[in-house]
């Protein structure tokens, strides 16, 4: 057989506000024949049941054209029927773009772009949020991972593909666009107004930590870009010229990206003795992928991860912790193990379809289970709290789940309201109205929208603010010990 060889990139579709990752791989022999090939194929590359299902379609296609009720764009009805055959695969991450949503995806491959700044997927049948990116519109109007998208400024969005919806979240700096959410354990719709604004794609942050007397670096990898493998790589080097005793990767939060990128990262930390990634195709075959490194860092490294570490990042985490025996601290991360080839249609359309399975450096396949850490650590309770949906003013004696969230919250932050069980009693309305006082607002201990939305943005600056960080303390002592 000869050599094959390979070249494996991902692409992360920025859409403008909302994306979808998935792995692109073009696995090539000398003779750039395509690794997997059809059985039983003639000359033509089809088969005898090929031509006859073929013909079925295209009786089907003659039939509606010339005999249906009314006139029918034959266009449509093309676009129709290879709708019709992804659906069917009943694949997440198989997908057909006609040729304006191609255009607009290609278009979207910038170094910034326009929307609301969140990774989404299409689960279950519903467009759900695997992440939003760090700092961005989405992140700060309250969306969660494995929050679920029902409507788009009130309208349904039930029928429509994962790139439909995303061109309906998308859209121009300065608008805002209302997401009725469904979030795993709440009972009641929420509905998240999010402003939508540019979104720079800066990926890699660094700091040098000191912790138990040690120097620490201290990268976070917010998506995989096509800068991100040369920025971490100057963020190391300059964290190793400061002499840090210990690393911590966090990859917490992040949706994917280049494929490439997350390779010439692992180059740098995972040696040639086990394979960073491995690729299985339809019928099991297995191709393994090696660092030439000889040797590993000289001090311990660490990955923090969550919910929201999908594709790229799970790779990069599993690749860390079977390979390098890394510690990962944290969460199970999302559970994409799968691989899509985006093939153009000749016509400016798009067909990504799963071809491949991703597998650990011991053959793993974490699809739909993600990667456990080997030191589990949640957040402190409010970090997971679900945002006050405002409806009208909470006052005492009231008892539902918005009093809930609103109790976890002002816990949180300090002010104790006494139970944590929805029911608005004489200790929450002293928090409440403790809380009103150190915020500049009327004491009046009852919870209006202002007061609300006064309660998530001291949330939010207590979830950004590092020393209430429960993952990142365990990291730091787990890599201390």
């Amino acid at each position: 057989m000869s050599r094959k060889v390979v070249a494996l990139y991902m692409v992360l579709s920025l859409l403008l506000g909302a994306s979808a990752t998935f792995l692109v791989v073009q696995l090539l022999d000398q003779n750039e024949q395509p690794l997997v090939q059809q059985p039983n194929q003639n000359k033509e590359g089809t088969t005898k049941d090929d031509t006859e299902n073929l013909s079925k379609i295209g009786q089907a296609y003659n039939m509606i054209l010339s005999s249906y009720v009314e006139k029918v764009d034959e266009k449509q009805l093309i676009e129709g029927a290879i709708q019709g055959m992804v659906s069917t695969l009943n694949d997440p991450y198989s997908a057909y773009m006609d040729e304006e949503t191609a255009a607009q995806f290609n278009e979207s491959l910038e170094s910034s772009f326009e929307g609301i700044g969140a990774e989404v997927s299409m689960m279950e049948g519903k467009v759900t949020i695997v992440a939003p990116f760090k700092d961005s519109p989405a992140e700060k109007a309250g969306l969660k991972p494995n929050d679920q998208i029902i409507k788009i400024d009130g309208a349904s969005i039930e029928g429509l593909d994962l790139y439909e919806a995303v061109l309906k979240i998308r859209g121009e700096k300065g608008t805002v666009v209302t997401l009725q959410v469904m979030r795993p354990g709440v009972t009641d719709l929420m509905d998240v107004k999010v402003t939508r604004d540019t979104i720079p794609i800066e990926t890699v942050y660094t700091d040098l930590k000191e912790y138990n007397n040690k120097k620490l670096g201290y990268i976070e990898i917010t998506s995989f870009a096509n800068d991100t493998a040369e920025d971490f790589v100057l963020g190391l080097n300059e964290l190793e010229d400061k002499g840090i005793e210990g690393l911590i990767i966090d990859v917490r939060g992040n949706p994917g990206g280049l494929l490439e990128s997350v390779e010439e990262i692992l180059k740098q930390l995972v040696t040639k003795e086990k394979p960073y990634v491995q690729i299985e195709n339809r019928n099991g075959e297995k191709q393994r992928f090696f660092s030439t490194l000889e040797k590993p860092k000289d001090y311990p490294i660490v990955v923090l991860t969550n919910g929201g570490s999908a594709s790229a990042s799970e790779i990069l985490a599993g690749a860390l912790k079977e390979a390098g025996g890394y510690e990962l601290v944290g969460e199970k991360t999302f559970g994409k193990g799968t691989v899509q080839q985006a093939r153009d249609m000749g016509d400016g359309s798009n067909l990504k379809l799963t071809m491949f399975k991703w597998l650990t450096p011991d053959g793993n396949w974490i699809h739909q289970k993600g990667i456990e850490p080997t030191v589990e650590v949640k957040q402190p309770e409010y970090f997971y709290a679900n945002p006050i949906q405002f409806e009208k003013e909470l006052t005492q004696n009231m008892n539902n789940e918005k009093i809930k969230n609103a109790q976890i919250m002002l816990s949180g932050l300090g002010f104790d309201p006494g139970r944590e069980d929805g029911y608005f009693s004489g200790e929450t309305v002293i928090a409440v109205k403790a809380f009103q006082q150190a915020n500049n607002l009327e004491a009046t201990g009852t919870i209006n929208e202002k007061t609300a939305s006064a309660i998530e943005a001291k949330v939010i600056e207590s979830i950004r603010d590092q020393k209430n960080d429960q993952q990142l303390k365990k990291a730091m002592e787990v890599i201390t010990k």
